[in-house]
């Protein structure tokens, strides 16, 4: 399966990031694995004029449930599309602790990005108290369940592994625990549909190009979801070549 790795802005970035999309068109060429790269709305035309003919999708980190509607400040899949954005990051960690949303609501804006033509990046994960009680499969499990709706398949659907407590850290959990997850994540995908049978299944939390090749190693990870690292084109470049 060919491996997806994503870089996440976060809220992050000015027009002159935009130099960090150019640099790594130069640094993967024709890359192994898909790319992409998610800055904030604000950059969303910008970044993909720069990524143009190029082997890197630009994505976004967020829409609205409602395809238009009367919702100050909110973003709609359709309106993410119009600039050139071809997947979104939705139900991220940071969303569903800052935000409130819930698994519901992540079901909820999937559709719509389906319905717009994106493809949608779920991030499930644990907190590190939830690990420590040994409920990691089974709080990652009742995400999974929840937040992909009826619909979702391969073809616009990329679940991330996030556990909570490695975002942003520089912890990482161990391989064996890492394909626990993940292992556990494709079973429930099969036991959803033959179509998400093959729905990728990347890895996030403090990727780096010193871990990217061991953690694309692991059984059942088809990439990365990449914060920091994403942010300089030298970084991520490294990450990107660790998925050939």
């Amino acid at each position: 399966m060919r491996k997806l790795v994503a870089g996440n802005w976060k809220m992050y970035g000015l027009a002159s990031s935009l130099a960090e999309i150019e640099a790594l068109k130069g640094l993967t060429g024709e890359a192994a694995c898909d790319i992409v790269v998610c800055p904030p709305f604000t950059l969303l035309e910008k970044a993909a004029e720069r990524a143009k003919d190029s082997t890197v999708a630009i994505g976004a980190q967020d829409c609205h449930r409602q395809i238009s509607d009367a919702y100050t400040g909110d973003v709609s899949a359709e309106m993410l599309v119009d600039p050139g954005a071809r997947f979104v990051i939705l139900g991220h960690s940071e969303r569903r602790v800052f935000h409130h949303e819930t698994d519901a609501m992540v079901a909820t804006k999937v559709t719509a990005a389906r319905t717009a033509g994106l493809t949608a990046i779920i991030c499930v994960g644990e907190t590190r108290s939830e690990r420590g009680d040994g409920k990691a499969i089974e709080v990652v499990g009742a995400q999974l369940r929840a937040s992909v709706p009826a619909g979702a398949s391969s073809s616009n659907l990329v679940i991330a592994y996030e556990p909570v407590w490695a975002i942003g850290t520089g912890l990482v959990p161990t391989i064996e625990q890492i394909e626990e997850i993940h292992s556990s994540i494709r079973q429930r995908l099969e036991e959803l549909g033959e179509d998400r049978r093959n729905v990728r299944i990347p890895y996030g939390g403090s990727v780096k190009a010193s871990n990217a090749a061991a953690i694309f190693g692991a059984e059942n990870v088809d990439g990365a979801l990449v914060g920091g690292a994403s942010l300089k084109a030298t970084e991520f470049a490294g990450i990107i070549s660790a998925a050939a």
